[in-house]
């Protein structure tokens, strides 16, 4: 990281808020991410290597809330690239019904992510693997050296701590989940390929920082009761994660809803009324993004919704956010630049409502590491 890059990560945030400082800071942590993982590449892909190497090893993401969309996001792209099967299943699934997710004679590579590492059921994960898959490895990934997760060290994991500024002290995550998603990607897709990427992606966000805050500021202000993301692909994950984003800093102020744009057609569309916002996040794939403007066109044509936002890195008609310079990049590379969008938009509505971003619900019913999780023994 620069000095320039350091200081901004530093300095008091703007708007008073934790979670303002690490939307922006997310230029700077990604490459801080990179460089961290190019001085852990040896030790990382020594333990990789040889279970990639197993065609019948099941590669398994996990996680829960923002961490568990990770997977959702980047299952389909890894099953494409590595040439298997990469399933995406949440914590909170392995714990509450552990008999239907893990299989006990199949080689499992369990990929967990967590912030903090300190949830219940990110230990509970770790040890229902462990105690009921034969041949079990842990590739874990998290922003805490201090966490539950960081201390799972064995002969059968390894583990990735991210550079500290990437463990959000907000109650939203920001800057951790795309830290742990390119870190995700890195590893899998080959950490010094991924290298010029990295600033290609780095610049792509720092460029959507730029041209979204002044939009979405406009679209908070309109006082929106719904607001529904849509995305196909890696995006479908994407727009997951936003939709929690925006529940989380309004604190349940107002609704949320994700879908595919073609599966929004199958009954989620009477969602949309006057006072709905829809977004939707334009694919970079020739025939995906065609199904993407469908639905964007045929949201304007039908005049029912509040505003349709598509976000994009090539041009599209009507209203929408186009980012420069990744007009040819793969999906997974936008995942990162797209959610900046947001990010923001969630932290303008929380200020618009007279809330505290960093801790939007005040009572709480909600804690930045989840609370009240009693673990049951299986079988018990």
């Amino acid at each position: 990281m620069t000095e320039s890059m350091l200081a901004q990560s530093t300095a008091a945030p703007v708007d008073g808020s934790w979670t303002y400082r690490e939307i922006l800071q997310q230029p700077a942590s990604l490459l801080e991410t990179q460089r961290g993982l190019e001085a852990d590449r040896a030790r990382i892909e020594a333990f990789l290597a040889p279970l990639l190497a197993q065609s019948a090893l099941r590669v398994v993401l996990t996680g829960a809330g923002t961490s568990a969309f990770i997977g959702e996001s980047l299952a389909p792209w890894l099953s494409k690239t590595l040439g298997r099967g990469v399933e995406a299943i949440s914590t909170t699934d392995i714990v509450s019904a552990p008999d239907l997710m893990l299989r006990a004679d199949e080689p499992t590579l369990l990929v967990s992510f967590g912030r903090s590492g300190s949830s219940p059921e990110s230990k509970a994960a770790v040890e229902l693997a462990d105690a009921r898959v034969a041949t079990v490895h842990h590739l874990i990934i998290t922003c805490n050296p201090e966490g539950d997760l960081a201390g799972a060290q064995g002969d059968n994991s390894c583990v990735v701590v991210l550079p500290e500024e990437t463990h959000d002290r907000g109650f939203a995550m920001t800057s951790s989940f795309t830290a742990m998603t390119y870190a995700a990607l890195a590893i899998f897709t080959g950490i010094a390929a991924m290298a010029p990427r990295a600033e290609r992606i780095s610049a792509g966000v720092a460029d959507m920082l730029a041209r979204a805050e002044a939009d979405v500021g406009l679209l908070a202000g309109r006082g929106f009761e719904r607001v529904v993301y849509l995305g196909s692909g890696v995006f479908k994950g994407l727009s997951r994660e936003a939709a929690l984003k925006l529940m989380e800093l309004s604190d349940g102020a107002i609704v949320t809803a994700f879908d595919t744009p073609m599966g929004f057609r199958h009954g989620p569309k009477t969602i949309v009324t006057a006072e709905t916002l829809v977004v939707v996040f334009v694919s970079n794939d020739r025939l995906t993004r065609r199904y993407d403007l469908d639905i964007v066109e045929e949201l304007r044509a039908d005049g029912r919704a509040g505003a349709v936002l598509a976000i994009a890195a090539r041009p599209v008609d009507g209203r929408s956010i186009v980012m420069q310079g990744m007009d040819g990049a793969d999906d997974v590379d936008l995942l990162f630049p797209y959610v900046v969008p947001a990010q923001l938009f969630g932290l303008k509505v929380s200020l618009a409502l007279g809330l505290t971003p960093d801790r939007p619900n005040a009572s709480g019913m909600v804690n930045r590491v989840v609370q009240g999780v009693r673990i049951h023994a299986p079988n018990a």
